[in-house]
């Protein structure tokens, strides 16, 4: 394994050759879509222009220039009218005319404080034309008030609000906006203990709390806010850790983006913290992982990298409703060394209609290469494209025990019923209502109750399939696991599998199967819609899942 600070260099480094090699558009800017990303290139090409042991190929001289003329860009696009509601904010999306666009509040909540980073550490380095225009742009980020916001939702936005509270407090001496950070800051950590995330497994969102508080805990050295930062980040580290396998992030998601399903493509800043896997060739999402460190709690980390026991992970989220009540979310994830399987029992409306209820997962750390590393099936719901497998209806029940997960679509009458699904690429035996595949150092069981269509792309098998009250059952075993039950090569692991395939109910709405770990799992949606599980002829419910 590489050490952090080559770890650091390299991810440094791969962003600002990606960086390079982009053909800036006739604004001058590399980005139209997200105004952020133009600052983060920006950052990285110029790090990488200064440091002598980051080895690149192309021109330090025209790479520091480069960076410099789109960071003095994007500063200029900042609202800067006397009185406007939006003062010191900057647009999000810039369309055909960047300097016609509206601004919007997202891009300052977190890219305000990184810009103060950014100046802190390498304001020396730049021409006084741009140090001025940081000066003036981080001004009218403080004197926009955006961070100055009550403690609602206790989410992401309140943790970036927090984090600028302290840094822009700080670094203004503004003594009555730090105190105002420092109890944020105590309020929300308090929270979090007592209640866990809300924002459970969210990619997106979850590095915006990594980042906010990183960026904090490295510019201020205030000894008891610090010791709360530091806190704060433990917390998130080993929450993070819980769910990590090689790169992967396994279990149930509150909202993903393209880049995290159906396979896990923002990994900077877990390569800066485990450096298990390789980086892929191209880093998505990177922001600023390569440049906020802040080492997780040991333990956390060894046990996240150390999966050679099977661990179960459960865990009860309480979710905030509009009327002030919670409703209690509860997920169940299964980590070998391996794969990972699991996924969240209920289902909840999350943003966008993003909630990623199971699957199984590999780790990265098997060089998939440009394969998925996640295989699942949903019943497409509001906002599904085509290839797009984020996006599913309320028709799915679930029953994840160890390396298997049940799934159910009691899709009403009138709605079309058909299933779709993603799986690695490996090799793979196909029957006609099952597929067995071997990917990565892992079988894969794949049950079906009707027969399918498998459509073999360049970095996945598609899978559909159609008919009314479909399910799903799917078991994952490690070489080495199925090794101990004698089989040898996937031909034996097929032959296996097909003796112990699972009982669909004839009129629909049940399955029962019996694992490899040879459990009893039974299934079912009863007429009135309740859902039924049992294990070994134990019936199960939410809560007793936990016990």
């Amino acid at each position: 394994m590489l050490s952090l600070e080559k770890r650091s260099r390299q991810l440094v480094g791969k962003v600002a050759a990606q960086a390079a090699s982009r053909e800036r558009l006739p604004s001058g800017l590399w980005f139209h879509d997200d105004i952020r990303d133009n600052f983060y290139y920006a950052s990285y090409l110029h790090a990488a222009s200064l440091d002598p042991d980051i080895r690149v190929r192309f021109d330090r001289e025209q790479a520091k220039a480069t960076a410099e003329q789109v960071l003095g860009l994007v500063l200029e696009l900042q609202d800067r009218r006397e009185g406007s509601e939006t003062y010191g904010h900057w647009p999000l999306a810039l369309g055909e005319d960047p300097k016609q666009a509206s601004p919007h509040p997202l891009p300052v909540e977190l890219m305000g404080s990184l810009m103060l980073y950014f100046a802190e550490r390498s304001g020396e380095t730049l021409p006084e034309d741009l140090r001025t225009a940081f000066e003036v742009a981080l001004k009218a980020v403080y004197d926009s008030r955006f961070y100055d916001k009550p403690l609602r939702e206790y989410g992401h936005h309140e943790a970036k609000y927090t984090a600028a509270k302290l840094l822009f407090g700080s670094f203004y001496g503004d003594d009555e906006l730090l105190e105002d950070g420092r109890r944020s800051l105590k309020a929300l950590l308090a929270r979090v203990r007592d209640r866990g995330m809300h924002e459970y497994g969210s990619q997106p969102w979850f590095w915006h709390w990594v980042q906010a508080f990183a960026c904090a805990r490295l510019l201020l050295d205030d000894a008891d806010i610090t010791a709360d930062l530091n806190s704060m980040l433990d917390y998130l580290w080993s929450e993070r850790s819980l769910h990590y396998i090689g790169g992967a992030w396994a279990g149930p998601h509150a909202r993903g983006l393209s880049a995290d399903a159906p396979k896990d493509g923002n990994v900077g800043f877990d390569y800066l913290q485990y450096g298990d896997f390789r980086l892929p060739p191209q880093l998505v999402r990177a922001e600023y992982a390569g440049f906020l460190f802040y080492e997780a709690p040991e333990e956390a980390r060894i046990a996240a990298m150390d999966r050679l026991v099977p661990v179960e992970v459960k865990k009860k989220v309480l979710k905030p409703l509009e009327d002030g009540s919670d409703r209690e979310l509860h997920s169940y994830t299964y980590l070998t060394d391996a794969y990972a399987a699991g996924g969240m029992w209920e289902r909840s409306e999350e943003f966008d209609n993003e909630q990623h209820r199971w699957d199984v997962t590999l780790p990265l750390s098997y060089e998939l290469g440009s394969s998925v590393n996640q295989a699942y099936f949903i019943h497409p719901g509001e906002g599904y494209g085509e290839g797009d497998l984020r996006h599913e209806s309320p028709y799915t029940r679930i029953l994840p025990d160890r390396s298997v997960v049940m799934a159910l679509y009691p899709v009403p009458e009138g709605q079309d019923p058909g299933i779709v699904g993603v799986l690695p690429k490996g090799e793979w035996i196909r029957d006609e209502q099952a597929l067995f595949g071997l990917v990565g150092g892992v079988y894969l069981a794949v049950f079906l109750r009707y027969g399918y269509e498998a459509d073999e792309q360049e970095d996945r098998v598609s899978v559909r399939s159609t008919g009314a009250s479909n399910a799903v059952v799917i078991e994952a075993a490690s070489v080495e696991e199925a090794e101990s039950l004698d089989i040898e090569d996937l031909e034996g692991f097929a032959e296996l599998m097909r003796e112990r395939a699972p009982i669909f109910g004839e009129g629909g709405g049940s399955a029962s199967y019996r694992s490899l770990h040879s459990r009893r799992l039974e299934l079912a949606v009863s007429e009135d819609g309740t859902t039924l599980a049992r294990i070994d002829g134990q019936a199960v419910g939410f809560g007793d899942y936990l016990v």
